[in-house]
């Protein structure tokens, strides 16, 4: 079979977890790769140094490198330029535009969908009201173009055959936003680039970017009421307003080598999750550590963490609701208290459940079953269930 991979942007600043997906498909699928943008093909350090990717317009756009989102509205007309006509397989690792890429009645399409386009569908408002375009003329434009892209997202949905999701949380999402059923892969984490280490200090770590969503300010909020050390790594917009409410026992340092990261994550008392993401991969990457995670009951994290008060042999942390400092101040209190009832070796062992050999297996296994579906199919003349 002959087979292309299509992702969003390929740049040295996209280094989340949908990339670590791209790379784990290509470490077991043999596939010609294509992005709106690439600019680490030429990057020396990554492991995509000397590929021939295919990208679109946007690629010679000015300042297309760091600011690519600024092209938003037109990323469903670049996508749909890549000419994949020649692939018997398409493959999609999508967060934005990436499943819309233009197929035809041959080709099988599987898309690994780690969100439906969040600042079009569950972030609108929270993009709306932190963003200076949100606000006035410029707010109507703004309103106008998410209007039209949440009717390109639905449509370009009907253009993927079957559907992954990096969680049942996405899973749901994707149901409610195109009705479409999902079959859950939970993405590769690199667990093994974390040291294990049962024995920990006294202080409590969250690492993330510092934008509006991940709910830092709800983090610093309690701990300056709980007056215990706390370590926040990142940065972002919001982190001179953090600066600016945070007591003598929160330590704002911002980014941070990898090397600082697991380090910390390591000798961390607890990592706190504030954010309701559709997997999270910091959560999984503590426990690899060993350390328990406190997490806002929702989304990935109900999938990832094990609350030790419903599971009392295997549990990896607590969960918190509602998503305010008062519940997280109540859970780390009680944290405190039961702390020495959480196993680092279950943290452990519930962390290599994500590992990427892990994600690997599955992944292949249901394009296997996928493309034999498919196949079947095509010589039947049926259609197969949405």
């Amino acid at each position: 079979m002959k087979t292309a991979l299509v992702h969003e942007w390929l740049t040295p600043q996209a280094t989340g977890g949908s990339e670590l997906v791209v790379q784990a498909i290509l470490q077991g699928v043999e596939a010609d790769l294509y992005a709106l943008i690439d600019f680490e093909s030429g990057n020396p350090e990554s492991y995509l140094h000397g590929r021939a990717i295919g990208t679109t317009f946007l690629q010679h756009f000015p300042r297309a490198k760091s600011k690519i989102q600024q092209y938003l509205p037109l990323f469903p007309l670049a996508i749909e330029q890549l000419n994949l006509s020649a692939y018997d397989v398409v493959l999609s690792s999508s967060h934005a535009v990436a499943k819309g890429v233009l197929t035809h009645s041959q080709q099988l399409h599987l898309c690994y969908c780690h969100t439906p386009m969040r600042y079009a569908w569950d972030l609108t408002f929270d993009y709306l009201q932190s963003s200076r375009l949100g606000r006035g003329i410029p707010g109507l434009c703004t309103r106008l173009i998410l209007h039209y892209l949440r009717q390109w997202d639905v449509l370009s949905a009907n253009r993927v055959d079957y559907f992954i999701a990096n969680s049942h949380h996405t899973a749901q999402r994707i149901w409610r936003c195109y009705r479409r059923r999902a079959e859950v892969i939970y993405p590769p984490v690199a667990v093994d680039r974390f040291a294990y280490q049962p024995q920990k200090a006294d202080f409590y770590l969250t690492v993330c970017r510092l934008v509006s969503y991940k709910r830092v300010k709800l983090i610093v909020e309690a701990f300056n009421q709980l007056q215990l050390p706390l370590i926040v790594i990142g940065d972002g917009p919001e982190l001179s307003a953090l600066r600016a409410i945070a007591r003598n026992n929160v330590q704002l340092i911002g980014n941070q080598s990898h090397a600082v990261v697991a380090t910390h994550m390591a000798q961390a008392k607890a990592f706190i999750y504030a954010a309701c993401e559709d997997f999270g991969i910091a959560p999984v990457e503590a426990q690899a550590c060993g350390t328990p995670v406190i997490a806002y009951g929702a989304g990935g994290a109900l999938e990832t963490v094990r609350d030790i008060r419903q599971d009392p042999q295997t549990g990896t942390g607590l969960w918190f609701q509602p998503q305010n400092s008062t519940a997280l101040v109540k859970a780390v209190k009680i944290f405190e208290e039961i702390c020495g009832k959480i196993r680092p070796e279950s943290c452990q062992q519930q962390a290599q459940k994500f590992a990427a050999t892990v994600f690997q297996q599955h992944y292949l296994e249901f394009l296997d079953q996928c493309y034999a579906d498919w196949s079947a199919q095509s010589v039947t003349g049926r259609v197969h269930p949405l």
